[in-house]
């Protein structure tokens, strides 16, 4: 972390010796009280926030900074040594209770501000982690209300940003309005990962990757998301969103790009961005024949919440048709990609939590060893245990020449023994301070992102598609694997991945 402690001064000369405000709106939810928080705390411990910054919670919740503190003592990372330095963190943090629509609150939170800063000069951000509705509201007072007349103004947005083209338009419309493009921060977390911002240099700086990553060696592409916990305490947010938009219009369509992208001219976030720009065009909307939707159902010889399914919460309709699982077939309609088939699989309650991109490579030609040998796979696994390992066959031990599968494993834990890869959220928050956009979403991608979507969303809703029932803690419909098959993603189930002694 010490390596990361320059950063700060390193992009902007104007962070340096300003007084900071870092407002929390919604600072009584769950995200705050889960990352936000605990973030800006390892920040604060590790010497990464800038020397003055304040950091003021807006909510409409009666609570305290108090109340602040205990809600996010399960999700801090401290020692009981640590608690000195604790205590001061949470000194620097205010709350202010008030509405969103409100002007009169935003005029009382501006003078809490000023009271603050002492009149000196202050760079403002502002976090919306806030549900979509309140978002036109609270940037509007924050333009008219609270902004820094002389030091920068970045307004961090959460998703989703919208639920379709045109509300996404709507709200960009708004949003571009108050504030121009470099001071609007659409966070996807997925972004800051260790393993996705590693996809850059293991693309492009790797010779022995660049004349075999096109459509002449691979098969196809599979990007995965599976999680083992269903949606018991948000069903009924999750109910307004599905599986589509809450994961692979986002996470999964943004790993794509990373994989697919051309070369940018170099690592600046607009060359990168114009890049992952070009990716999205090219590709079209997804046809029903190549979609798998699911909904999870209780596993009645389970214990716990496995044995309720999607419909068994209270906040979700008895006949909601809101997929749970979905599984795509994408295709990028260009010179390097044409005809490859890019799969992209998300879900909840599956077998097991994990987020990769497998690469599976085509059949060696001319086969000698009676087809005994299996595609290889390069495998980047984004959580857990990160790790980039290439599947190959070698020779088993022994007086035969008998293929066997191996691996080349990079495991980062074993290989980076001591290291701590910071949390997603600790890099994209140190990236916002520094003015960095590269991990941040920009308009147009955002539009074409919902261009690719919105048809196959509003044809799943108009026609209300019935998802297929799975039982919680399995793998997912059954329909997914033929899907996979049809498009010529190959599973043996020989292979079996060891997990290095740590």
């Amino acid at each position: 972390m010490d390596a990361l402690k320059p950063s700060i001064s390193v992009y902007e000369d104007n962070t340096l010796g300003r007084q900071h405000v870092f407002v929390v709106f919604g600072a009584s939810g769950d995200l705050a009280r889960k990352k936000i928080y605990p973030t800006l705390w390892l920040l604060y411990r590790d010497g990464l926030l800038p020397d003055k910054c304040f950091i003021v919670g807006y909510a409409r919740s009666d609570i305290t900074v108090d109340h602040i503190r205990s809600s996010t003592g399960p999700y801090m990372d401290f020692l009981p040594d640590q608690e000195p330095q604790l205590n001061k963190f949470f000194s620097l943090c205010s709350y202010v209770r008030g509405s969103y629509v409100s002007e009169a609150d935003f005029a009382t939170l501006r003078a809490h501000i000023n009271n603050l800063v002492d009149g000196q000069i202050g760079n403002h951000l502002f976090y919306l982690a806030l549900p979509p509705n309140v978002y036109m509201p609270v940037t509007k007072n924050i333009h008219s209300s609270l902004m820094s007349e002389i030091g920068w103004n970045r307004v961090i947005v959460e998703k989703p940003f919208g639920k379709d083209s045109q509300t996404s338009a709507e709200l960009s419309s708004h949003i571009s309005s108050l504030f121009h493009e470099d001071q609007i921060y659409r966070i996807d977390h997925y972004l800051g990962k260790e393993m996705v911002q590693n996809l850059m240099i293991l693309r492009f700086g790797n010779r022995i990757f660049s004349p075999i990553w096109n459509r002449d060696s691979i098969a196809n592409v599979k990007i995965t998301f599976k999680e083992p916990i269903g949606t018991q305490g948000r069903g009924g947010y999750f109910n307004e969103f599905g599986i589509i938009r809450d994961v692979m219009q986002n996470h999964l369509l943004q790993l794509l790009c990373l994989v697919a992208m051309e070369k940018p001219p170099s690592t600046g976030a607009e060359d990168i961005r114009n890049e992952k720009v070009k990716v999205l065009k090219s590709i079209d909307c997804p046809v029903l024949d190549n979609i798998v939707l699911g909904q999870y159902v209780g596993d009645p010889d389970a214990e716990g919440d496995a044995k309720l399914g999607y419909l068994d919460d209270a906040t979700v309709p008895d006949d909601s048709t809101t997929p749970t699982f979905a599984e795509a077939v994408l295709f990028v309609r260009n010179e390097r990609w044409d005809n490859i088939p890019f799969i992209v699989k998300c879900g909840k309650a599956l077998n097991e939590r994990k987020a990769e991109v497998r690469i599976q490579f085509k059949d060696v030609p001319g086969d000698i060893f009676n087809g005994h040998c299996k595609r290889n796979e390069l495998v980047i696994r984004v959580q857990p245990n990160e790790a980039v390992y290439a599947k190959m066959m070698t020779k088993k031990p022994g007086m035969k020449i008998d293929p066997v599968e191996s691996e080349l494993d990079l495991t980062f834990r074993s290989r980076y023994k001591g290291d701590r890869m910071p949390e997603a959220y600790e890099r994209l928050f140190i990236d916002v301070f520094c003015g960095n956009q590269i991990n941040f979403v920009r308009g147009d991608e955002l539009s074409e992102a919902w261009r690719i979507f919105t048809p196959l969303l509003h044809k799943i809703e108009g026609q209300h598609i019935k998802p297929i029932a799975y039982k919680y803690g399995s793998r997912g419909p059954a329909e997914g694997d033929a899907l996979e098959a049809k498009h010529g993603f190959m599973y043996t189930g020989t292979y079996k991945w060891v997990k290095p002694q740590l």
